[in-house]
């Protein structure tokens, strides 16, 4: 297992909900330093305000540029590429964006890593990249791509995986600060955008905690995908407020009723160990035909779903 004791780390889009948990996790574990990397100033601001460890530095850029990706990776060890436009209808109304976000920015993070020295990089997916709908999941499709065939360009002096995974419980734009905001307002109504969307489930913690351990057995080219519960989500507001009425309104341009964190196509060049399942790992172990989607799961029960909240 490789550790990060002594290594300087830096995370990109490192102000976000998944970047604060990141940083305050890795600390333990005796980084010499850890890089935040970010466009956004009053989040750095609020988060430095909140970590004030010395071993943390906090650096403006944004993915899209990648000569400052390569000032700011300067002697570091470790990336973790978290930064991305992740929600679908605005990707959908403004796809330039995405693509330069998504798509131009990961490039970018594997270019400069591989130009600056870096040894190991590990970027976020979503389940939304599998037999894509909409433009968000189309991108970080790509995203996947480009980093498992960085590793040609790499030719061993840095190693790239990913890790994809489904819906974190709280994040930001997810839909539980959604939901306690209609609580907070008293509107006595959920709207729904149909009774038999299942989604994926996992906490902050979790997701850190899977990249944490991912890039301590990666060897470049995986594809690390959790073993996660599912969740509907009208038991989802059944467990947050009970008493509240549901509107159905509809699915939305590029959502899903279901998602799949691996297809038929990709279980075949899979080994699935005790809690995750990994894509490119070494012979696969995987039954024939196997497909996980949030709909052929373990589904959470509304008491479940209260004690995750």
């Amino acid at each position: 297992m490789k550790t990060l004791e002594g290594q300087s780390i830096l995370v990109t889009g490192g102000s976000g909900s998944f970047g604060n948990a990141f940083v305050r996790k890795v600390l333990a574990l005796s980084p010499k330093r850890v890089i935040v990397y970010s466009r956004g100033e009053q989040l750095q601001e609020t988060m430095s305000q909140t970590i004030s460890d010395h071993r943390v530095r906090y650096f403006i850029g944004d993915v899209r540029d990648r000569e400052r990706l390569e000032i700011a990776m300067h002697g570091v060890d470790v990336v973790v590429h978290a930064a991305a436009m992740k929600i679908v209808h605005i990707a959908e109304y403004n796809p330039y964006e995405c693509i330069q976000t998504n798509i131009t920015g990961a490039e970018n993070i594997c270019r400069a890593a591989i130009a600056s020295g870096v040894t190991r990089v590990v970027g976020l997916s979503t389940d939304k990249a599998v037999n894509p709908l909409n433009l968000y999941g189309a991108t970080k499709l790509a995203a996947e791509k480009i980093f498992v065939a960085a590793n040609n360009m790499a030719a061993g002096r840095c190693d790239f995986s990913v890790c994809r995974y489904g819906n974190v419980l709280g994040s930001r734009g997810s839909v539980v600060p959604f939901f306690r905001s209609i609580i907070a307002d008293g509107k006595g109504v959920f709207p729904i955008t149909d009774p038999r969307m299942t989604r994926f489930w996992m906490t902050l913690d979790q997701a850190v905690e899977l990249v944490i351990s991912s890039l301590g057995m990666m060897h470049g080219r995986e594809i690390f995908i959790p073993k996660l519960p599912s969740v509907r989500i009208v038991d989802l507001a059944k467990a947050m407020e009970p008493s509240y009425a549901l509107d159905i309104v509809g699915i939305r341009p590029g959502e899903k009723l279901h998602e799949v964190l691996l297809t038929e196509d990709e279980a075949r060049l899979s080994m699935e160990a005790y809690d995750r399942y990994i894509v490119n790992g070494g012979p696969s172990n995987v039954v024939d035909q196997f497909r996980y989607s949030s709909d052929n799961n373990k589904i959470l029960t509304v008491d479940e779903i209260r004690k995750y909240l």
